[in-house]
């Protein structure tokens, strides 16, 4: 991803900007039956492939739901509280700076409201080494919520028009689908034609492609069927689907899609200063480094003040302000709801692209200044507990403990 995303900015910024542009706008496909299929390769590479991380987010939303954390509210109130307030600061941010800006500038509020859980969990994955494992699992939980929140976002905000006969249509696929990966059908002849029905009349219907995706995602069972005698059937189906399916969503859906959406052609220093001094570039910065480190961290502070909800004992308020700041990295979404916004050839596109890339950038960058820190605290411990082991492997700290209760 970080590649493609890089080998777009420097082909968009080379004597050969032309051809990058000429590239993304290429058309293909044909408009037949009435289905509107003549898209360009940069409309393609976000109704389609960004269609097929949607599914993946479907299924790990189904996941958190029924077996993961969102399943138990005690454990999910805090990052459910941060998802929500990670999504309403950066909006009234980007509210603020454009509400005099005109011409519908304020349209692009959801813009910094959307955190990249691929951005954000490698990131974390990459700094830590002994950061507490709830730590990861409190972004997971965040991230996966502001996922459904801005899908919730884009098919209320972002759907024009609705075609309610391609809609209606789009049920009996998706319902055939439902229908098959509950009755443990694995065949791709099946199940591939089925999904790909269901996203053209998504797609026909007016609502964003991308939702076919995370509706379909839903359709699959995540528990192995009860009918199945014990350990020897295997992974429930939204496993052994999401194992498959993932390496095509990580390895060329999102990067392609990054190619040919991070293009954004700066127009030297003096360009760059100018898009980042526009009224939706300054929202969207400020409404990711700032908004998303103040609405989560806040929220998450105020909740836990006045609830019983509680952090996990492993953690301290310390790292999960740097989770909050890490929850600012808004890349894909962020992208895609600018394009929804303000139209794929917009000119304010170049300055959404600018101001995504940057408040990530940054955001990425002073989250990982307060994680290192703090993957060194834990690093220390660690070492520390280590060494006052005895030769039977217990820590001093555990010494006087009754063995039973060790």
């Amino acid at each position: 991803l970080l590649a493609a995303a890089a080998i777009a900015l420097i082909w968009a910024n080379s004597p050969w900007a032309d051809s990058y542009k000429a590239l993304t706008q290429l058309h293909l496909g044909r408009d037949v039956f009435g289905l509107h299929l003549d898209l360009s390769l940069g409309a393609w590479a976000a109704d389609g492939l960004l269609a097929i991380f949607f599914f993946v987010v479907g299924l790990e939303l189904k996941r958190e739901f029924v077996a993961g954390d969102l399943r138990d509210p005690a454990r999910a109130a805090l990052p459910i509280a941060a998802a929500v307030g990670g999504m309403a600061v950066p909006a009234l941010i980007f509210a603020a700076f454009t509400w005099g800006a005109g011409d519908g500038a304020v349209r692009g509020w959801a813009i910094p409201t959307a955190t990249d859980i691929a951005f954000a969990v490698a990131v974390l994955a990459v700094i830590s080494t002994h950061l507490p494992s709830a730590l990861r699992t409190f972004l997971l939980t965040l991230a996966v919520v502001d996922d459904l929140l801005a899908i919730a976002v884009i098919a209320v905000f972002y759907t024009s028009t609705i075609h309610l006969p391609a809609l209606f249509l789009a049920l009996i696929p998706l319902g055939l689908f439902a229908f098959a990966v509950q009755h443990r059908v694995r065949s791709w002849w099946v199940l591939i034609p089925l999904a790909l029905m269901t996203w053209v009349f998504v797609h026909e219907s007016g609502i964003h492609a991308t939702v076919a995706g995370v509706l379909l995602g839903f359709m699959v069972p995540v528990l192995r069927n009860e009918r199945d005698p014990g350990p020897d059937s295997g992974p429930g189906m939204a496993e052994h689907i999401e194992h498959l399916v993932r390496p095509l969503s990580a390895g060329f859906a999102i990067p392609v899609f990054a190619f040919f959406a991070a293009g954004v052609t700066f127009g030297g220093y003096d360009g760059l200063v100018t898009a980042l001094r526009d009224p939706i570039a300054l929202g969207i910065v400020f409404g990711l480094v700032v908004g998303k480190t103040v609405g989560v961290f806040g929220t998450t502070r105020l909740i836990a003040a006045v609830t019983r909800a509680g952090l996990d004992s492993s953690l301290r308020w310390i790292d999960v302000f740097g989770v909050a700041m890490l929850a600012g990295i808004g890349f894909t979404v962020s992208l895609l709801i600018g394009d929804l916004a303000y139209g794929h050839e917009s000119a304010r596109q170049d300055i959404v692209k600018v101001a995504v890339l940057t408040g990530s950038v940054v955001a990425a960058l002073l989250a990982a200044v307060v994680l290192r820190v703090r993957n060194r605290h834990y690093r220390a411990v660690f070492e520390m507990e280590t060494a006052d082991a005895d030769d039977d492997g217990v820590p001093d700290v555990y010494r006087e403990t009754p063995r039973g209760n060790a």
